[in-house]
């Protein structure tokens, strides 16, 4: 019998998927099923997959629909009670699972779901300290009216998919990621924002999995903007699940990310979608917020002159030196 079902997304990895599979297939926990979803590799990745000799994993097949669609086709195979997300290029440590499902099951059945701090790939350090000094504690969480927006929005970054390990059956409650429109950024966030405003949720400071930053990272979106979150763009979709006694803060948590975003809109140049976004979401008493003046100036011409001046500062090469 499988204690939890492991979906493996994967689109042109081909690098990286063999790692990502030997780590699953190393875990100390065995009572598993691995359903990899090829979302429509053309680097034959999905050979890789194919053939990887353990009777636990299995492939399918679909177009190309983005890694939150991939995630949801998997989700529609699972047959387990936990549910666990790794990306094709990341990897577990050995005790990922067995550390996860033994904490879950002694917490009981009224917690959704556990997440852990990850390691840097490329250099082994622990994200747990960044997470200590944005507010995240070990033990349970269970949102109040009066959270603080801005911990929040780290308690939701910190539900990384690759480290975090659910039940099922709360997944599905909430109809999974967002999977509209080949959405390849926050399509998780989407799932975690409606699970954290209606479940309690375990927070593990202690670092299992490692997460490569690489190339074929798409959160990364170092050379340019990048999408606007899906919970943002359809944020009536969260709100129509939302308690009554959050609305509050979840408008506040709006606005704060709805000014993070402007900042990077205008950075790049899209100062009239960052003013856009920026009113859409403003209430008043927002002042206070982080962000808030800073995409004021972001959602103006003077923004992006501002940001290309200081890029093309910053890309001018050393004097030499005497």
């Amino acid at each position: 019998m499988t204690v939890v079902s492991v979906v493996v997304p994967l689109f042109n990895k081909r690098q990286w998927i063999q790692r990502a599979l030997d780590s699953i297939a190393s875990q100390t926990f065995t009572a598993i099923e691995v359903i990899v979803v090829d979302d429509g590799s053309t680097d034959g990745g999905d050979d890789v997959a194919a053939l990887y000799p353990d009777g636990r994993f299995r492939l399918i097949r679909q177009e190309n629909a983005g890694p939150g669609a991939a995630r949801n086709r998997g989700l529609e195979e699972c047959t387990s009670e936990f549910i666990a997300f790794l990306d094709a290029d990341d990897e577990w440590l050995p005790d990922y699972l067995e550390a996860s499902v033994r904490e879950m099951q002694r917490l009981g059945p009224d917690v959704a779901a556990i997440s852990c701090s990850f390691l840097n790939g490329a250099d082994d350090v622990s994200s747990a300290n960044m997470w200590i000094r944005r507010g995240i504690s070990n033990g349970l969480f269970r949102i109040q009216a009066d959270t603080d927006p801005v911990l929040l929005a780290h308690r939701l970054a910190f539900m990384h998919p690759c480290c975090t390990v659910a039940r099922l059956k709360v997944v599905r409650r909430w109809r999974g990621f967002y999977g509209e429109d080949k959405c390849r950024y926050a399509e998780d966030s989407f799932l975690w924002l409606k699970i954290l405003l209606n479940e309690t949720v375990a927070h593990d400071l202690f670092a299992r999995v490692r997460i490569h930053h690489g190339a074929g990272n798409l959160s990364q979106n170092l050379n340019g903007a990048r999408p606007v979150e899906p919970f943002l763009e359809r944020h009536e979709l969260i709100e129509q699940v939302c308690p009554e006694n959050l609305l509050p803060l979840l408008k506040r948590l709006f606005s704060f990310r709805a000014f993070k975003t402007a900042c990077m809109l205008g950075y790049w140049g899209h100062w009239q979608q960052a003013s856009a976004l920026r009113r859409r979401f403003r209430t008043l008493g927002d002042t206070g917020l982080p962000y808030f003046w800073r995409s004021y100036l972001f959602s103006t011409p003077l923004g992006p002159a501002i940001a290309a001046t200081w890029r093309a500062l910053a890309s001018r090469p050393d004097p030499p030196q005497r």
